[in-house]
Formats: structure tokens, sequence, C-alpha cells
């Protein structure tokens, strides 16, 4: 089966293909990983500028304002390095390594990276969530006798997540587009892969023209069942 189209020739895909799907898992494997911790550091700091203490604030802003401030690729150098510098060496587990197709540690430092500048925007989603409920919700539930933790656990936050839930949606998409910077320090992600075929079949273009389409795949997807998940939460609202 002959794989040109428009003067383009995709017949290394035939070849090449498995590079492409373990780039596809691993890229997703970090978006996914980056999003959930992400979301829990985003929290924490939410919480921390939201916090009646100065000191509090300070941090959480600190923390915000630097990450959303300075270049990803910048970040990433600083943690890969940055851990083999203080002697934290993820260890290497076999089977997660034949899985991955790469240095477990390598993975984990994209991880990392990914998550903590994920978490910074995701605090300021969430943060405006939080400050979006009525504030009637806090009071019912404090004049109820609930202390202000889990005011903040069982009523606040449910109905913020419920809000927020397309900008996190939204984030995973961004996630998963950015995390094509992590082929800088070796990890097998889609854009990696494509690097690799590109360099083995000489070929400037095609695989570029593949790598885009399966990104394109991925976030269309993605935006396509968190609108699923959307639209019954509002339904059961």
């Amino acid at each position: 089966m002959d794989l040109t189209l428009f003067g383009a020739d995709f017949n290394f895909i035939k070849t090449y293909y498995p590079f492409f799907l373990n780039g596809v898992k691993n890229t997703v494997l970090l978006a996914f990983f980056a999003v959930l911790f992400g979301v829990f550091i985003g929290l924490f700091f939410a919480l921390m500028k939201l916090s009646k203490f100065k000191i509090f604030r300070a941090i959480s802003s600190s923390y915000i304002e630097f990450i959303r401030g300075t270049p990803v690729m910048v970040q990433i150098f600083i943690i890969y390095y940055g851990l083999d510098k203080i002697g934290i060496r993820f260890p290497n587990v076999p089977a997660l390594k034949n899985f991955l197709g790469i240095d477990f540690a390598d993975f984990m430092a994209g991880v990392i990276t990914l998550s903590i500048n994920s978490g910074a925007y995701v605090a300021e989603i969430i943060r405006g969530g939080i400050q979006a409920v009525d504030s009637g919700q806090m009071e019912a539930a404090r004049s109820l006798g609930m202390p202000h933790a889990m005011s903040m656990i069982y009523i606040v936050i449910p109905q913020a997540l419920r809000n927020i839930l397309p900008a996190l949606g939204n984030e995973f998409i961004v996630v998963i587009k950015e995390s094509s910077i992590v082929s800088v320090i070796g990890i097998a992600d889609l854009m990696y892969s494509t690097q690799v075929v590109r360099g083995i079949t000489f070929i400037p273009m095609e695989p570029l023209y593949v790598a885009a389409i399966m990104y394109f795949i991925l976030t269309f997807s993605l935006s396509k069942i968190l609108g699923v998940f959307e639209r019954r939460m509002r339904a059961g609202a």
C-alpha cells in the first residue's frame, strides 16, 4: 500500500509507527500525572492564597508568579540537573523502564517539572472557582456548626470544582502540548519519537505532519470527552 499523498511520502509510517505509538503513550502518561499532581499542588497554593495569614499569601503568590513568569524549558533543566546535583535519583524499576521505553528517573523529572508548572496555573483556576462560590454557602455551613476547613472541603470546593471543570480540561490539553518540551532531556514522548524518525529516515517534514495530526487527535478527543463530563455534571447539578 503506497502512502504517498499530495507529493508527501508517508511510507515510513509502515516501518516506524511503533515509535509514534510509544511517543503517544508517554505523552499521555506525562500529561495525566502532571495534571493529577498539578491539581493537588494548585489546590494547596490556592488555599494558601486565600488564607488570612499574610505569610501564606506571600509564599503562594511568589510561587505562582515565579513559575508563570519563567519558561518551561528553564524549569525542566533546573529540575533535571538540580535533582542530580543534590543527589536525588529515582530508582530504575526494570518493569517500568521496559514499559516506558525510557529511564524512569528522566520520566519523573519531566512529571515533576510539568506538575510544578501546571500547579501554578491550576492554583489560579481553583482560587477563582472558590471565590465564585456564593459566600452564603460558607456562612450557612458555619451557622450549622461546621468548622471552616470542613466547610471548605465538603461545601465550597465541590461546587468550585464543578465550575472550573472546563478550565481544568483546557489545562490538561495545554499540558499535552507543552509536554513536547521534555524531549530536550531525552524523554521519548511524541516529539522526541518524531525527531528520532526524522533522524533515521532523513525525511524532514512528513514525520512532523504525523506528529501534528496525533497531537490534534489527542487534544480534540480529550475536549470531546471533557464536554460529555461537563454536560453530565450540569445535568446532575
